[in-house]
């Protein structure tokens, strides 16, 4: 019996808004593994598979970066699968020596035990100069002093032969803050996400290849009381493994124009997942356009921003595990709402 062909699903969970699944360091990461399942392809970002010194490597699922997801749902750009990428290390010229060998260590380790192609490795020629700032909102969001210094040292990589890159920014170390004691708690938002956000758009949309971000820090004190879902972050001294193993296998950033085979389109998309409260992102309302099927998942997050609100029209999940079961309805054709009770009556329509 041949397979059920794949059902390419785009997952999205947007950075730096709290969400109570997916607002963490790669907690969203067992919805990706089941999405991915239910589907046989699944589209979604950095934020969702990155879980510092842990990772998940699926061929079924395609890391891309958040600028380049929103322009490749919007029927911008394909996605171009390949086996390996040739991973470019920018360190930012801010990191302390003793904090600069602790990734350089990381860079041997994915080397020797994962068999990764790194290299080029640079530092940029200023330090970077990121601030971290909350909105009103209770999102999370920054700044970078020296873009240019960023945008520099990423065309010298590519330069050198580097197909993707991996950014080491030294961030801001706060340990006494009440957000981070509210982070590691499990009550509040991923502080480091929206700036993080910043670095890698700022690279894609330049280069037009696949790039993703990891924080340099100090390692904070010993918290008995962390919340699991944050206790990825605080395992090592780095988040550079993840980010990593992610970009080894990043789609490559094509034109829609110039397609080749085995290639991902927008128009190829068979379901979005996003979270109910979060349906107003660019990826989702571009999707919504296309008439593609959405899925709004319960995922409590700072925002209200609802397919209702918006005048979407979308499939409520209360859990992801529900909505894997919605994109598997969907990839065998049948109709989700046949599966809900009570069914309306098509003689009592007509």
């Amino acid at each position: 019996m041949a397979e059920t062909p794949s059902l390419p699903t785009l997952l999205v969970i947007p950075t730096g808004i709290g969400c109570e699944l997916g607002g963490y360091a790669g907690d969203g990461l067992p919805a990706a593994r089941l999405l991915a399942g239910a589907s046989g392809c699944l589209i979604t970002h950095p934020n969702v598979m990155n879980a510092a010194s842990l990772y998940w490597s699926d061929r079924r699922i395609h890391y891309v970066e958040g600028w380049a997801l929103d322009r490749f749902a919007a029927g911008q750009l394909a996605l171009a699968p390949r086996a390996s990428q040739r991973i470019g290390v920018l360190f930012d010229a801010g990191i302390e020596p003793e904090l600069l060998l602790r990734h350089r260590q990381v860079i041997d380790a994915c080397r020797a035990s994962l068999g990764l192609r790194i290299g080029p490795i640079l530092q940029s020629d200023a330090p970077l100069g990121v601030s971290l700032q909350l909105a009103e909102s209770g999102s999370s969001w920054g700044t970078i002093v020296r873009p240019d210094a960023l945008l520099r040292a990423g065309e010298r990589l590519v330069a050198a032969g580097a197909t993707a890159i991996a950014v080491v920014a030294r961030f801001p170390d706060d340990p006494d803050s009440e957000a981070l004691a509210a982070y590691r708690s499990g009550s509040g938002v991923d502080a480091l996400a929206g700036a993080e956000a910043v670095i890698s758009h700022l690279l894609v949309q330049h280069l037009g290849i696949p790039c993703a971000h990891a924080p340099a820090l100090e390692p904070p004190p010993l918290d008995p009381d962390l919340d699991p879902r944050a206790a990825a972050e605080e395992l090592g001294h780095t988040f550079l493994p993840c980010v990593l193993v992610g970009l080894s296998r990043a789609p490559d950033l094509r034109a829609v124009d110039a397609p080749g085979p085995g290639w991902l389109h927008g128009r190829d998309l068979g379901a979005v997942v996003a979270p109910a409260g979060a349906m107003g992102g660019a990826a989702v309302l571009a999707c919504a356009e296309r008439g593609v099927p959405l899925i709004a998942v319960d995922n409590p997050c700072l925002l209200e921003v609802t397919a209702e609100a918006l005048g979407l029209e979308a499939t409520h999940a209360r859990s992801y595990a529900e909505a894997a079961g919605l994109v598997l309805a969907l990839r065998e054709g049948i109709d989700p709402a046949s599966l809900r009770r009570p069914l309306s009556n098509a003689a009592a329509t007509t």
